[in-house]
């Protein structure tokens, strides 16, 4: 498989990917933004507070026209994570590769175990550049895996938000009395579960191999 940085994955954008707890110094620093739907927005927030130069990730909706998207009511909206980063650290190009080889871009019904318009995949472009650097990406990724990728890029649209209790679900510490993962864990313990049970991981690693940057 053609690897599209220079060198193996544990090297990709150099020392691009730090822990969590390290990402969010560039908080302060950030000047654009990108807005991305890959299923499941707690894992895309979760893999992308790893990259250097990558502020606080923000889950919310995007994408449809029904007023004001709430959790499991979301009408027409997706699922998507809108991304802050500091472009001295990371381009927005980078972030493209990056987040074509987190998903299953070859799934048009969604992602992984969770299924439907919700779950599906977008790049949601701000401006002209936004847009060439993100064709290029797919573009990149298309000859890589010798398939067409089906994730569109479209134009970004108003983005709402989740509420608090699904911001930073993968890190929290709060317990939850119940899910469908176990009783009275805490959510990142939850989040992990899911994460594993849905088989995400497991397909990316299967999708692009070495290639896959959040999959150890």
């Amino acid at each position: 498989m053609m690897n599209i940085f220079p060198s193996s994955r544990a090297a990709l954008l150099g020392a691009a990917l730090l822990t969590a707890g390290l990402a969010g110094g560039a908080a302060q620093a950030q000047s654009e933004t990108a807005i991305v739907a890959g299923g499941c927005f707690w894992c895309v927030e979760a893999d992308f507070e790893k990259v250097a130069g990558v502020g606080d990730v923000v889950s919310g909706f995007t994408g449809g026209t029904t007023p004001d998207p709430v959790y499991r009511a979301s009408g027409d909206h997706i699922e998507a994570a809108r991304i802050p980063f500091d472009p001295s650290e990371v381009s927005y190009r980078e972030l493209m590769d990056l987040f074509f080889r987190s998903i299953d871009p070859l799934d048009s019904g969604g992602q992984f175990c969770d299924r439907g318009l919700e779950y599906t995949t977008a790049i949601f472009v701000g401006n002209d550049e936004q847009r060439a650097a993100a064709e290029a990406a797919k573009a990149a990724a298309e000859e890589e895996l010798g398939q067409e990728i089906v994730t569109p890029i479209v134009e970004a649209t108003e983005f709402y938000p989740v509420d608090a209790y699904h911001q930073d679900y993968y890190k929290s510490d709060e317990r939850i009395a119940f899910s469908t993962v176990g009783l009275g864990v805490p959510k990142s313990v939850a989040y992990e579960r899911y994460r594993d049970g849905c088989g995400r991981d497991q397909r990316v690693r299967q999708i692009w191999g070495d290639d896959a940057p959040f999959v150890d």
